[in-house]
């Protein structure tokens, strides 16, 4: 079983409210697990204590609490930062049924019961323990008393941390503890559901990097997309993807015909014209500027194929160390020359057919074999894959995702690139490349399905992407 970080978590959490299971269910669910396993690992314990804290994890031992009184054992509660209060609002809920266990902290003495419940912190803890949970850390492991940590010890990963005997940690392991600081560790079944982890949800929105007050322009991403030349849409459509996505600046590099087609789109993109009818080598002092003035780069909506462009492309991508997608007829240099981007901060975006293209490969019906085919093809290819379909995949050699947001009206021209926008941006924003395939993915999909409820199978890529601020809006 792969162990989580403790974002994982939150992102499990988040995704399985989103598939139909609310946090108060996997709060109940974890506080009679919480429950069983103390009965089962201290048989002989008659008088326990749960300490809580002001978040979930406290939630989880007022349930606990809860199922242990009604099987005749004493619970005394005491919550450790009572002045505050409790943050939680399903943690509320579960309080006021057992409020009346509750004590004061200052009348805690740790040899007075047979086990300690540590529900004090949690996977959210930011920085070291503070008072006045340190002070309490340290006197209940100076007790001595058996302590039985809630999904967590308190304080983990940094000192001062609760030294549990046990561990009831929820739904997979948390990477890092082991026996020496977690105890033995038991996995506890909640009830998240198996879509949570598999495709991308709202959760993955922690990942976003929200504008900091006081950033200047700039500071949120800037953009270079390289493309046009045969076709002025696909380029402005990506600009687009990535302004409507959060970028401060979009610069668009597209061949001299192509410029004023493309600035006519929008006047939030930046054109910049080049020499030919087609991308050539001879734009590559030009392009080079450009790489200087931005945190990302966009490289094939709308270039072609001419062999002429494909190789100023192997020139591009031979010296371009920012993070980059690749699309489109780009892909045909990376088919030519897969040692491009190995290793790099790359993600291709490749439909199923330029997927099958791309690795030489009979792509299969079946979506558990396609991913494995996914999973393989990054791998090897040291990039980040994010291949589209009804169910996009999503790899970087190490990990899968699927995506199913999105509708089948998104076949119209066009929402491709601004999926390669989309991950753009996030790119630029600072975002790793599977972070940012995978959230692109999401977010396309969910625009595409509100502009369907306007649209319906009338809609345009221009109104897929006038929707991605509104998914922005939903879930950051």
């Amino acid at each position: 079983m792969k162990a989580l970080r403790p974002e994982e978590l939150k992102i499990l959490d988040i995704n399985a409210s989103y598939l139909g299971v609310p946090a108060i269910k996997l709060m109940e669910n974890a506080g009679i697990a919480l429950a069983k396993h103390l009965r089962k690992e201290f048989k002989s314990a008659s008088r326990v204590a749960v300490l809580a804290g002001r978040g979930n994890n406290g939630g989880d031992g007022f349930v606990a609490a809860r199922y242990l009184t009604a099987e005749g054992i004493h619970v005394d509660i005491y919550l450790v930062d009572p002045e505050k209060g409790i943050t939680s609002e399903i943690a509320k809920l579960n309080y006021q049924k057992v409020k009346e266990l509750s004590l004061p902290i200052e009348e805690f003495r740790p040899k007075d019961y047979d086990v300690i419940i540590d529900a004090m912190l949690g996977v959210g803890l930011d920085g070291k323990a503070r008072e006045p949970y340190s002070s309490v850390i340290k006197k209940i492991n100076q007790s001595k008393t058996p302590i039985l940590s809630v999904d967590v010890p308190s304080g983990w990963p940094k000192a001062p941390a609760i030294r549990p005997k046990v561990t009831i940690t929820f739904h997979a392991p948390k990477d890092g503890m082991n026996k020496n600081n977690g105890g033995k560790i038991i996995v506890a079944d909640i009830g998240i559901p198996e879509d949570a982890e598999r495709y991308v949800g709202p959760g993955d929105f922690i990942y976003f990097p929200k504008p900091k007050s006081g950033s200047h322009k700039g500071a949120n991403g800037r953009v270079l997309v390289i493309g046009g030349g045969p076709f002025t849409g696909a380029p402005a459509l990506s600009g687009m993807g990535a302004m409507y996505t959060g970028a401060d600046l979009a610069h668009i590099a597209v061949p001299a015909p192509a410029a004023i087609p493309v600035a006519c789109y929008s006047p939030n993109i930046i054109v910049h014209p080049l020499s030919d009818k087609v991308i050539s080598e001879e734009d590559l002092p030009e392009i080079r500027k450009l790489l200087k003035k931005v945190d990302s780069v966009i490289i094939g909506p709308g270039l072609g194929d001419e062999s002429g462009v494909i190789n100023a492309v192997h020139k591009i991508l031979a010296e371009c160390k920012l993070p980059t997608v690749i699309d489109a007829e780009a892909l045909l240099a990376v088919k030519k020359s897969p040692k491009l981007v190995k290793g790099k901060m790359t993600v291709l975006t490749p439909h199923r057919g330029e997927f099958a293209r791309l690795v030489g490969l009979k792509v299969s019906e079946d979506i558990g074999k396609r991913s494995d085919q996914v999973l393989g093809a990054a791998k090897k290819l040291g990039v980040t894959l994010l291949v589209k379909g009804p169910v996009d995949i999503i790899s970087d050699g190490k990990n899968i995702r699927l995506n199913r947001t999105g509708n089948e009206a998104l076949t119209v021209g066009g929402t491709g690139d601004v999926l390669a926008g989309i991950t753009g941006c996030l790119l630029a924003k600072g975002m790793n490349p599977y972070n940012s395939a995978m959230l692109a993915a999401f977010i396309n999909g969910v625009a595409g399905d509100l502009a369907f409820q306007e649209k319906s199978y009338g809609l345009l890529a221009t109104d897929v992407a006038a929707k991605i601020p509104y998914v922005l809006r939903r879930y950051v």
